[in-house]
C-alpha cells in the first residue's frame, strides 16, 4: 500500500511592527485572527494535511535576536509545504515580505490573502507570493490544496484563473498553468474576482478549531456569523452585500467552545451586527436561556441599533458587556466628509442610552480630510480638540479609541487623495505607518503637521488619566462589601474598565515619550521641502 504524502501548511498573522507603541497590542496578545483559523479549520478537514497557525502578536515560542518569531527554527523543528498570509492589515505588509522572502528562500509555496492582498495584488505578488487569495478563503482553499496535492505547478484562483509572477511581469494563466495574456491593469482587474460564501454556506462552515494556533494562549475568542457590509464609509474597505448564518450554528460554537476549551469570554467580530436584526435576537435569546449572562461578549454595532428594545434586552441577559461603535468625529464638517449621515446632537443622545446598559468603546478618527476644505470655515487643531473633549464628557464614554486618519488601499479615502496629490510616497510614509498614530497625507493649509501628528495620542492620554491606578487600589480593597452589595459580575466588570483605562494611559504615555513620531514628521517636512522646490 502506497503511503500518501502528508503535506504541512502554515498559517501567519504578521506581527505589527516591532518596539512600535500599538493600542491593539494588549488586546491582540489574547485574541487571535478569526479568518485564519477558519481556513486552518478547513483545511484540517483533508485526511493527508496538517495545519499550524503562527499567530505572531499572540505568541510564546522560540524568538530571534528581534524578539520576533523566529521562523528558520519553526521551519528546522516542523517543516512546512505551504505557506498562507494574513494580510487584513496594510501596517504589517513589509513583515509579510520578510517572511515571504524567507519562505521562498526555502523552497516553500507561498499563499496571501484579505484585503490589503485584494486590492493591491501586483505589489503583493512581486514580494515573492506565489498566489492570492480573493473573496472568502474557505472556498479557494479546497482548489489550492487539491492542485497542490495533484503536483500542478499553477493554482485556480477567482473564477477559475490565477495570477503569477513570472518571467519579471505579472501574467494571467488558465487552471493547467497556460499563459492566457499580459494584465497591465491587474490592480483593476482583480478586485472583482470575488467568491463569496452564501448564507447556506455560512451555516455548514466547521466550528473553528482554535487548538490549531500553536504557542499562542486565547483568552477571548473571536466569532462570527455576519460578513460584509452595505455602507459606503469612504475610509473602509469592507465593501459587497451583507450575508450571514443562522444564529443557531453560532449558538452551537460557543456551546461548543464553553465545553471543550472552558471558554467565557467572546468577540462577536460582524462588522455589523445588526445586520440581520432577527438573527441576533435568536442568538442572544439561545444564549441566556442556556447560560444566563454568565459568558461575556464584546460587539460591534451601530448607533441606531439602541432603538430596537428587544434586542437590547436580549443582549443584556446574554450577557454582552462592552459595545464598540464607530463614532468617527464629533465635528459634522467631517462627519460629511466621510458620509456618515447623522448629526452630532443625536450621536450623544444615542450613545448616553447605550450606555445605560452596557460599557461603551468609542472609535474615533481625527484630522479626517474635508472634501472641499476652501468652502467651510477652517478648523482649528486646538478647536477640533476642544470639540472632541466636549463631546467625550457629555456622552460619557468608558473607553475610547482615536486614530489618525488612515487611507488604506482600496477605499474612496484612498482613490480621493492619490488624485490630489495630497498621499505621502511610500518612501516618506510606508506601509507600516498605517496604523493610525502617524500623518499619511497633506493636510489643510490651516493645519500643521506637528500639532496633527501628536494630537490622538494627547487626546487618549488626556481621558486615560493615571487616576484608573488608584481606582483599581479601590475596587480592590472594597471587594467584599461591593460584592455582598451588588454581586461578583457587577464588581468584575468595573474591575476590568480600570485595567484597562490603567492600560490606555500607560500605551498613550509611552507614545508621547517616543521618538518615532519625531523621525516621522522630520521626514515628511523634508519632502515637502523638496517638493517645493521641484
Amino acid at each position: 500500500m502506497i503511503r500518501k504524502k502528508m503535506f504541512l501548511c502554515r498559517l501567519i498573522r504578521p506581527a505589527n511592527p516591532p518596539r512600535r507603541v500599538n493600542i491593539y497590542s494588549q488586546f491582540t496578545a489574547r485574541t487571535t485572527t478569526f479568518g485564519l483559523v477558519m481556513v486552518a479549520s478547513v483545511i484540517n478537514k483533508f485526511s493527508n494535511w496538517r495545519v499550524e497557525i503562527i499567530d505572531e502578536e499572540n505568541y510564546r515560542g522560540p524568538r530571534g535576536k528581534d524578539g520576533l518569531p523566529d521562523h528558520a527554527v519553526l521551519q528546522k523543528e516542523n517543516p512546512a509545504d505551504v505557506v498562507g498570509f494574513y494580510c487584513g492589515l496594510t501596517s504589517t505588509m513589509e513583515r509579510v515580505w520578510d517572511l515571504a522572502s524567507f519562505y521562498k528562500s526555502e523552497g516553500i509555496i507561498t499563499l496571501a490573502g484579505s484585503w490589503h492582498a485584494h486590492y493591491c495584488p501586483e505589489e503583493t505578488l512581486r514580494h515573492n507570493i506565489d498566489l492570492i487569495i480573493h473573496g472568502d478563503a474557505e472556498i479557494e482553499i479546497k482548489n489550492v490544496i487539491k492542485n497542490i496535492e495533484e503536483g500542478s505547478p499553477l493554482w485556480i484562483n477567482g473564477k477559475g484563473i490565477s495570477y503569477i509572477w513570472a518571467d519579471n511581469k505579472i501574467v494571467q494563466v488558465d487552471s493547467k498553468g497556460e499563459i492566457l495574456a499580459d494584465t497591465p491593469d491587474l490592480d483593476e482587474g482583480l478586485i472583482n474576482l470575488e467568491n463569496h460564501l452564501s448564507c447556506e454556506e455560512l451555516s455548514d462552515s466547521p466550528y473553528p478549531d482554535f487548538g490549531l494556533i500553536k504557542y499562542a494562549k486565547i483568552k477571548v475568542y473571536p466569532i462570527n456569523r455576519i460578513r460584509g457590509c452595505i455602507m459606503n464609509c469612504k475610509f473602509c474597505s469592507v465593501k459587497g452585500g451583507v450575508r450571514f448564518g443562522s444564529p443557531e450554528h453560532l449558538f452551537d460554537i460557543v456551546d461548543w467552545l464553553v465545553k471543550t476549551r472552558e471558554a467565557k469570554n467572546f468577540f462577536i467580530v460582524d462588522d455589523r451586527l445588526e445586520g440581520d436584526i432577527l438573527g441576533a435576537l435568536r442568538f442572544f435569546e439561545m444564549i441566556a436561556e442556556r447560560f444566563g449572562d454568565k459568558l461575556s461578549f464584546t460587539v460591534q454595532m451601530r448607533l441606531e441599533a439602541i432603538n430596537n428594545t428587544e434586542l437590547i434586552n436580549a443582549m443584556k441577559k446574554a450577557g454582552v458587556e462592552i459595545v464598540c461603535i464607530g463614532l468617527e468625529s464629533p465635528i459634522e464638517e467631517e462627519l460629511k466628509a466621510m458620509q456618515k449621515g447623522i448629526a452630532i446632537k443625536k450621536m450623544v443622545e444615542y450613545v448616553r442610552a447605550w450606555r445605560r446598559y452596557f460599557k461603551v468603546h468609542g472609535m474615533f478618527i481625527f484630522g479626517y480630510p474635508i472634501d472641499n476644505p476652501k468652502d467651510i470655515t477652517p478648523i482649528s487643531t486646538k478647536e477640533k480638540v476642544k470639540r472632541f473633549k466636549i463631546f467625550i464628557r457629555q456622552t460619557r464614554l468608558d473607553f475610547i479609541q482615536v486614530l489618525l486618519a488612515v487611507p488604506a488601499p482600496g477605499t474612496e479615502l484612498f482613490r480621493q487623495l492619490k488624485e490630489e496629490g495630497r498621499l505621502f510616497p511610500l518612501s516618506v510614509a510606508p506601509w507600516n505607518k498605517y496604523d493610525g498614530n502617524f500623518v499619511l497625507f497633506k493636510p489643510t493649509e490651516d493645519t500643521k503637521l506637528k500639532d496633527l501628528q501628536t494630537t490622538n495620542m494627547k487626546i487618549m492620554a488626556w481621558f486615560y488619566s493615571p487616576f484608573s491606578f488608584y481606582k483599581l487600589i479601590y475596587r480592590t480593597c472594597t471587594f467584599p462589601i461591593d460584592y455582598f452589595i451588588r454581586g461578583w459580575n457587577a464588581w468584575l466588570v468595573d474591575f476590568r474598565t480600570e485595567s484597562i483605562r490603567w492600560v490606555g494611559h500607560t500605551i498613550a504615555t509611552r507614545w508621547k515619550k517616543a521618538k518615532e513620531s519625531e523621525i516621522h514628521i522630520m521626514a515628511v517636512e523634508a519632502f515637502e521641502k523638496e517638493s517645493k522646490k521641484d
